[in-house]
């Protein structure tokens, strides 16, 4: 087992096999016992059921027949086509579930010593950050010798019902996974970052340019070894796992097994390029059920593609769950996709490599307001900036950041009677360059994003955001909710995400001194105007510097221009409320910088939203070099606020 893996409930794979061993008798697993109570938490089972080995179910157990595929699975009696779904789509990519299934050599019956098989498999899932490793026993529910619940079409082959064993233990009982989503079962499975996306609401059933997008984004993804499922919403109860017109199953969860690019009417003498078709391979965890509309298994359509083109794709006739249709299709009747993205971070690599930050923490509720950690979402005006917060930088003038969200898996709960997934989401404000200390208010700060609020375990966000510094603040939508979550961020270059723990500045040695702060002032600066270098005629290389007291911050050099758009913020903690804040316009040049102008806001700025144009008179580096003209400087805003 890889030491970075923690066993779950203390349980050692290798440890208890040897033990077993020694005493010459197969696993019974005490943490999961053969009993009802592992079975279900709302009643006994309609019927009795037995835990057979799988040697009483058959001459022959393997742990795989033939290796693996995503054909092999076949849902049971429980309602977790979700989870069938993310086995299909794990067996399609052996890295993967050679981790899930980790040396899986090692854990097969071998007939040539028998002495050696102890009753007991292992299987790791990725958990809140970290591999967590689970042992169960071969002890499986049967009824009339049959298994009931995922198990595999060759009646020999047990590697999904074990696996599903494993996962139903860290869920508490097999009754735990009914109803889920496909896209947790990935991540459990992967560490792999989750998107879902609501078809309707996208338009991509309707605008074909949308379609066109998602296609290239979908392809992007299975290319680089992603995990891709779908699902159609149904629109009451009555309708749920009814069956379409064409075929398909409604609340039920699919498996994207292919995504390609299909050439139709090609012919080798011809020079000209052949015509190609977007198309998608899904397939039914039932192992049967098919799309009956255009490119179904045995529709004509086909026709039009070489044989050489069907062998290339892989396209079977059997009636075995998996079909093709076209990606138009698809869009049209499906009404929810999750994607389930395996981010590159390896420093060694020739393809894109994203740079991740984690973070860990909590919703806490504490009656002490600088305490309290669970205010809430931004509807709770009083309570919200109370939750934790995390400060992370943008050093591009532009990047793409992902961000997932995830709170603590409540299925474990559901014997309680609870289980539900909170509604959490989160809100990203741009803010002062120099912020090192929590925010207690929302006076300049610009929020410039916001995630989706939805009670599932993981909230995901897409966002180009530019340079500068930023909060991000996870929320659950109520106040006083207590669960664990995790950050995770993904940027083209190193972001720094960090939380902010600090209300306030630490005192310092010399503050005895110098003096405490007194009051805090924030400055937002958006743009220069009319600027002019002292050793060209065009356009000046800007940069600001704002500075009081002793603290400076300075914006980054904008290139040959003489209108500047700076956007630059900055938070002061002032001793003495006397000293002005200074704002400085410079000339970056290649041998000495030229200062252009400054002005001084007051002691007191007032507390206005409007925008205020300050002149800056110009100046030379000496007193006596002056410039003729003005530079007008723009201030959103300029604060004191008394919150230390």
């Amino acid at each position: 087992m890889r030491s970075s893996v923690k066993p779950f409930k203390g349980q050692k794979y290798h440890e208890l096999k040897l033990q077993c061993i020694d005493q010459k008798k197969l696993f019974e697993d005490p943490e999961f016992p053969a009993s009802d109570a592992s079975l279900f938490y709302s009643g006994p089972p309609p019927r009795a059921v037995e835990w057979k080995r799988p040697k009483e179910l058959c001459e022959d157990p393997r742990l795989f027949v033939n290796g693996i595929s995503s054909h092999d699975l076949h849902q049971g009696k429980l309602g977790n086509c979700w989870f069938v779904a993310a086995c299909s789509c794990l067996a399609l990519r052996n890295s993967l579930w050679k981790k899930v299934i980790p040396k899986f050599k090692e854990q097969e019956w071998d007939p040539r010593k028998p002495e050696n098989y102890a009753g007991l498999f292992h299987f790791s899932f990725w958990c809140f950050g970290e591999w967590v490793d689970v042992v169960v026993d071969d002890r499986l529910p049967t009824v009339n010798g049959e298994l009931i619940f995922c198990h595999s079409k060759e009646r020999n082959e047990f590697w999904s019902a074990l696996l599903e064993k494993a996962y139903a233990k860290m869920a508490g009982c097999y009754e735990a996974l009914d109803g889920g989503n496909t896209a947790e079962a990935i991540v459990d499975f992967t560490g792999a970052v989750a998107e879902s996306i609501d078809m309707t609401k996208g338009k991509y059933d309707r605008d074909i340019s949308e379609q066109m997008k998602l296609f290239e984004d979908l392809w992007k993804v299975y290319r680089r070894g992603g995990l891709i499922s779908c699902y159609i919403t149904p629109l009451t109860a009555r309708d749920f796992e009814s069956e379409t017109a064409m075929g398909l199953i409604q609340g039920h969860a699919y498996s994207v097994t292919a995504i390609q690019k299909v050439n139709l009417g090609e012919n080798l003498l011809s020079c000209s390029k052949s015509e190609k078709l977007f198309m998608i391979r899904l397939r039914n965890p039932w192992g049967k059920k098919e799309w009956n509309g255009a490119w179904s298994d045995e529709s004509e359509e086909w026709m039009n593609v070489s044989d050489k083109e069907r062998r290339k794709i892989g396209l079977t006739m059997d009636n075995d769950g998996e079909f093709w249709m076209t990606f138009e299709d698809w869009c049209k009747n499906f009404t929810d996709v999750d994607i389930c993205r395996l981010l590159n971070t390896s420093f060694f690599s020739i393809h894109k490599t994203w740079e991740k930050r984690i973070m860990c923490g909590a919703w806490k509720k504490n009656l002490d307001p600088l305490l309290n950690r669970s205010g809430g979402c931004l509807n709770n005006r009083a309570t919200f900036l109370q939750n934790p917060q995390y400060i992370f930088d943008v050093k591009k003038a532009e990047d793409k950041v992902l961000i997932s969200l995830q709170q603590k898996d409540q299925r474990i709960h559901k014997k309680e009677g609870k289980g539900e997934n909170f509604v959490i989401g989160f809100e990203i404000f741009k803010v002062e360059d120099n912020r090192e200390c929590r925010m207690h208010s929302m006076h300049i700060q610009e929020k410039v994003a916001t995630s989706t609020y939805i009670d599932m375990r993981t909230v995901f966000l897409k966002v180009l955001l530019k340079r500068g510094r930023y909060v991000l603040i996870p929320t659950t939508f109520n106040p006083c909710v207590e669960t664990e979550f995790m950050l995770r961020m993904f940027t083209d270059v190193p972001s720094k995400l960090r939380e902010l723990k600090l209300n306030k500045p630490k005192p310092e040695c010399l503050d005895m001194l110098r003096g405490f702060p007194k009051m805090v002032s924030q400055i937002k600066v958006h743009s220069a105007e009319d600027l002019k270098s002292q050793d060209q005629h065009g356009g000046a290389n800007p940069y600001l510097i704002i500075s009081c007291e002793n603290a400076k911050v300075r914006s980054p050099v904008q290139q040959g221009i003489i209108n500047a758009v700076f956007n630059t913020q900055a938070i002061f903690y002032r001793r003495n409320i006397k000293n002005p804040i200074v704002v400085q316009v410079w000339h970056r040049n290649l041998l000495c910088d030229h200062f252009l102008g400054q002005v001084q806001l007051t002691a007191s700025p007032s507390d206005s939203r409007e925008p205020q144009t300050l002149q800056l008179l110009g100046r030379g580096r000496r007193e006596a070099e002056k410039m003729p003209g003005h530079i007008n400087v723009k201030v959103i805003s300029s604060n004191d606020l008394l919150e230390l």
